[in-house]
């Protein structure tokens, strides 16, 4: 059974509650993309991979999707935590560093973090949106915005800038709790970068800067636009004046998605989304993720490493998207071995041949349904891989005596599976090499090895019996050949 409705925990009224669309089974969906100055790392796919999930959940309803997730390429600045960000422009900063020294440009900077950012989208098997826009792809709309802005009475230029006054905006705070009421109370006064600024909690729609590497002309003079007026003006132009669903990290909730309300909703006089859902913050290995500490971890760094990249998908899907994750390199060895049962699973139903009825089709349709309705249940992943792992015991268990009947049924619940978790196979072609067994890992499994063959020898068969059921524990499986003893990942 299609459940009949998909609910979320929405951030506005911070309360569970079923998806509003204000097209019948059409959900216009924009969610926040990286911005391309480096690799993008796993924190950053966590909450990408929220966005896939709600996209791949609400197509397994039978929603049609117009899904908009943008590429910030100019305007978001180091000290992004005000909603008035000051410090270096992030693209301009990672020109100048050690790894920027390579790029003859920041446009060629640019492009190529947003080639990578691509390619590891692609390798974690993240559906494609309908409409992936730069934010330089539309300057002369947000040049607009802020002149429409200033008609309107909600903004006002001074000689550094064009500012949105927080003052004219009554409902400022209502996603986040920062009112200004409350601005006013924390305000640091050497934050305040513009001495003509109406108010300190004001906020730049555009920057005025003839030095920066990437500006524009406009009635304000040569300069830049503002980080948060990106995405107003491209969530309007590709899903319209009122979307369904807005998501991004928890960082973005203030300023950046607090800010983007108040432009968009003084722009059109609309409420901007329907619903909010943000992502918590990833740690790793029980710390904060750190370059110091030596676990900031990118995708394409796990995957030199010998990850499987579908493995990665897993663990970044054990935990809630509104909780905290601890990512761990022992969760990531355990989702590769349950990786692999889903693709032996794969295999046996591709080879299944022969008469016979078809023994799987009833406990996998409802399998299948229990996860579909675990996932529009506020995206609940742990119970959905839960039963995508029943359902490969269950394929397992009927071994390579399937007959073909069982084996469409089989074939028939990964497939759906993978539309909706995404992790049995790639939907597109992607290169990757090989994953290595970690060596750590190997080292280990070997010498138990060796210590069950010893104990074989002499004669202590109970030894031998509890090491291969440790590792059968494990999900390793031993094979004893005349050539030795052989194992590989159940």
């Amino acid at each position: 059974m299609i459940p009949t409705e998909f609910r979320l925990y929405d951030t506005l009224e911070n309360r569970l509650k079923p998806l509003e669309l204000g097209e019948p089974n059409h959900l216009r969906f924009y969610s926040c993309g990286p911005t391309v100055y480096s690799y993008a790392h796993i924190g950053n796919f966590r909450s990408f991979l929220t966005a896939d999930l709600v996209v791949r959940t609400a197509r397994a309803l039978g929603w049609r999707v117009t899904w908009v997730t943008n590429i910030t390429d100019v305007g978001h600045l180091t000290q992004d935590d005000m909603a008035d960000a000051g410090g270096e422009d992030k693209m301009e900063r990672a020109l100048k560093s050690k790894e920027g020294e390579r790029f003859a440009n920041v446009w060629d900077l640019a492009e190529y973090y947003e080639d990578a950012y691509k390619e590891d989208w692609r390798r974690l098997n993240l559906s494609e949106p309908e409409v992936r826009p730069r934010a330089t792809q539309h300057v002369r709309e947000q040049i607009l915005a802020a002149q429409e802005l200033i008609d309107k009475g909600f903004a006002y230029e001074t000689p550094t800038g064009v500012y949105f006054s927080v003052a004219s905006f009554p409902e400022y705070g209502k996603l986040s709790g920062n009112t200004q009421e409350n601005l006013k109370k924390n305000v640091r006064e050497e934050l305040v970068v513009d001495d003509n600024k109406r108010d300190p909690a004001d906020f730049a729609v555009w920057k005025k800067d003839d030095k920066h590497l990437m500006q524009w002309y406009s009635p304000f003079d040569w300069g830049f636009p503002g980080w948060h007026i990106e995405c107003s003006v491209m969530a309007r132009q590709y899903l319209g004046d009122t979307i369904d669903l807005h998501s991004g990290g928890e960082d973005n909730i203030f300023p950046h998605h607090e800010c983007e309300i108040a432009q968009s909703e003084a722009l059109t006089g609309k409420k901007f989304s329907r619903q909010w859902i943000h992502t918590r913050f990833l740690q790793v290995n029980g710390e904060k993720m750190s370059k110091s500490l030596g676990n900031f971890y990118t995708v394409r760094g796990l995957l030199e490493k010998g990850a499987d990249p579908l493995a990665i998908r897993w663990t970044l899907l054990t935990g809630h998207y509104n909780k905290q994750l601890n990512f761990t390199d022992q969760g990531l060895e355990d989702a590769g071995r349950h990786v692999d049962r889903l693709r032996k699973a794969w295999d046996l139903a591709e080879v299944a041949a022969g008469d016979g009825s078809d023994t799987l089709g009833a406990e996998l349709q409802l399998l299948y349904s229990e996860a579909l309705a675990a996932m529009a249940n506020d995206l609940n992943t742990s119970v959905a891989l839960a039963k995508s792992l029943e359902g490969a015991r269950a394929i397992l268990r009927e071994g390579e005596g399937m007959n073909a009947a069982s084996g469409q049924s089989a074939t028939r619940f990964l497939t759906q599976i993978n539309d909706l978790l995404g992790i049995v196979r790639h939907e597109q072609d992607v290169v990757i090499a090989e994953p290595k067994k970690s060596a750590v890992v190997e080292t280990r499994i070997l010498a138990l090895i060796e210590e069950r063959n010893q104990a074989k020898k002499t004669k202590d068969f109970s030894r031998a019996d509890a090491i291969r059921q440790q590792l059968a524990d494990e999900g390793i499986e031993l094979r004893d050949t005349p050539g030795g003893t052989e194992w590989s990942a159940k």
